[in-house]
């Protein structure tokens, strides 16, 4: 593979963000990260200035920029629900301008370029697991409309570059995501159990725990958005792990790794909360030969290990 090859990673200090520059990186490849620290941090990217290939540039993907890039990762979004209804229309800008922007800088520069999309595409969806042929069951005007649908019309602003200027796009639609490097405070399910066993409090179920969802260790998802983006499929695809759990089975075993003395606390489910979620990944088993291989107690157990190593 060439070396030369010049990433642009925008939400690069990121969770997913600052695990793709570090693999990019250790391929000998260079790494542009982009990131305004919305949800990002610092100390997720701290170790990537020892690579002379690396470069950092605090900017807001929703103000153009003028790059010279062979590939462009447009992560930059928030993406938990506590970060992105925090300031929702910002959120929706991010996800509109901020892609217009890099679709633009992609045309200008002939760089690929690869959306992190999201399975809130589908919504609360009515087809059980979700196929990307299936288009979704979503509120526009809910607390988590600004997220769902920001992603929705970027996936549309990605087709049509791609239909009216050639753009080169990859659209990879991301299912609940874990691992080091996760936000403390961002609201998702396994960091808020993990941070709670970690400091023996109570475990917080919303509703009654039998919701589901599916866990794909970083590491996983990472590769898989590598053979995506080094691939020719410009459709939607999804990246997750099919195995189902419901929470209440995730706060089960979060609770027997760190503390099974532990009592859970039950709230009130918030709206419009999915009850389901579980991806079908035979489209990246076939075109990308790419299913994940680490179990949830494996993920879990090196996940518990940064948390601790971190708090």
């Amino acid at each position: 593979m060439d070396k030369n090859i010049r990433n642009l990673i925008t939400g690069g200090s990121g969770f997913l963000g600052s695990h793709l520059a570090k693999k990019l990186l250790d391929r000998g490849e260079e790494v542009i990260c982009l990131d305004n620290f919305f949800t990002g941090t610092k100390k997720n990217i701290k170790e990537l200035f020892k690579y002379q290939n690396f470069e950092f540039i605090r900017h807001d993907v929703t103000e153009p920029i003028k790059l010279e890039v062979d590939n462009i990762w447009h992560l930059a979004c928030p993406a938990s629900p506590i970060h992105y209804q925090y300031n929702p229309i910002k959120t929706t800008k991010t996800s509109f301008i901020g892609t217009y922007n890099m679709l633009g800088l992609a045309k200008r520069v002939g760089a690929k370029i690869l959306l992190a999309s999201t399975s809130e595409v589908y919504g609360d969806p009515k087809e059980h697991p979700q196929k990307e042929s299936y288009t979704g069951s979503v509120n526009t005007t809910g607390i988590r409309s600004c997220y769902d649908e920001g992603k929705r019309v970027a996936e549309t602003l990605c087709a049509d570059y791609q239909r009216v200027h050639g753009v080169e796009v990859r659209i990879m639609r991301i299912f609940n995501t874990y691992g080091p490097n996760m936000r403390f405070d961002d609201g998702r399910v396994i960091s808020n159990f993990i941070v709670q066993a970690l400091k023996d409090q109570k475990i917080t179920l919303y509703g009654d725990g039998t919701q589901t969802r599916s866990f794909c260790y970083v590491d996983d998802l990472i590769n898989g958005m590598i053979l995506l983006m080094n691939s020719n499929y410009n459709h939607p695809i999804n990246i997750g792990n099919p195995n189902e759990f419901s929470i209440k089975e995730l706060a089960n075993l979060v609770r027997t790794l760190i503390n099974p003395n532990l009592e859970f606390e039950y709230k009130k489910l918030p709206h419009d909360d999915p009850k389901q979620r579980q991806p079908s990944i035979q489209l990246a088993k076939e075109l990308l030969n790419w299913e994940p291989e680490i179990e949830l107690k494996d993920g879990l157990l090196k996940t518990i290990d940064w948390f601790k190593n971190n708090l």
